[in-house]
């Protein structure tokens, strides 16, 4: 049994590059897999493991400057999720492109599940889902709007447009784990908007509290690991991803016409060339050889 860890927090690193390298040697060291992305403002990421190499990691990521509160939340898997281990050196760890956004500042007021419950029942909040459109195609809560965005960087834009759709209403905002909502809050707290609110924990934590007779959840969420979506108790659904575009798939999109594995969906069908496909065929016949060999293929993750 794998333990996969999602973690996020931020903090301000005097220099993120420098804690790269011995990121790396500990979690080649207990054998982890995952990606840790790294940044000025903090870290973010999502590691699998045996339970020792999960607390070995976790302990020395608390030890880190500011991080020593630094919360996780824990899921599992019968498979390992991930294909390798990467501690990538990014700009942002979540990006917004907006300079001025620093969650540690102000956040909207956090939620438990059952507060959440509660509040987005009520006929005066606006309940806003902050993740990409892929990802509330699959799932999201009753009555949630949908932005449509189809990356985190263009919500400032879609609220610059939308806003006046909610004068006098309270907002309430989610995404899957909370590290949009920290940025998205703040920035809608910086707008001038007092009645802002965030699932704390976000949707993964929702899902492995919330019972289901109980729930306002409808479908899977979304998770960036080869488990691809998860449902309540955080079991793994039914979905698969497509290596061409990486969205989610259905069981029965995997017999529509447009569906070649590793090459198109019914998605992305008309977004590639004739050229890209080749290109995608011969990949995954690569990955078919490594497969065959016993072997992982870079394209595993």
């Amino acid at each position: 049994m794998f333990t996969i860890a999602a973690l996020y927090h931020f903090t301000r690193f005097p220099d993120h590059a420098a804690l790269q390298q011995p990121l790396l040697a500990l979690g080649r060291e207990h054998g982890i897999r995952g990606s840790l992305l790294l940044a000025a403002e903090g870290i973010n990421g999502t590691i699998a493991g045996d339970r020792a190499g999960i607390d070995a990691m976790l302990a020395h990521i608390r030890a880190l400057p500011g991080c020593a509160e630094l919360e996780h939340k824990e899921s599992w898997s019968e498979v390992q999720p991930f294909g390798r281990f990467k501690v990538r050196l990014k700009r942002e760890i979540v990006t917004m492109g907006q300079p001025d956004i620093d969650p540690r500042a102000q956040v909207g007021h956090y939620l438990n599940p059952e507060e959440w419950n509660e509040l987005i029942a009520a006929p005066d909040v606006a309940v806003i889902d902050t993740r990409n459109d892929y990802e509330v195609g699959i799932g999201t809560f009753e009555g949630a709007i949908d932005p449509e965005t189809k990356s985190f960087r263009e919500f400032p834009a879609w609220w610059e447009a939308n806003k006046d759709r909610f004068h006098n209403k309270r907002i309430a905002m989610f995404c899957t784990g909370g590290i949009r909502c920290e940025k998205s809050t703040n920035y809608l707290i910086g707008q001038g908007i007092e009645d802002v609110y965030h699932l704390k924990g976000g949707i993964l934590k929702y899902l492995e509290e919330m019972p289901p007779e109980e729930s306002r959840w409808n479908g899977e969420c979304y998770v960036f690991d080869n488990r691809v979506s998860v449902g309540h108790g955080l079991v793994p659904g039914p979905y698969s991803n497509c290596h061409a575009c990486r969205r989610p798939l259905a069981p029965e999109d995997l017999t529509h016409r447009a569906y070649e594995e590793g090459v198109s969906c019914h998605q992305c069908i008309n977004e590639h060339t004739d050229a890209d496909r080749e290109r995608f065929r011969e990949r995954q016949k690569q990955i078919a050889l490594s497969h065959a060999r016993g072997e992982r293929h870079l394209a595993d993750g």
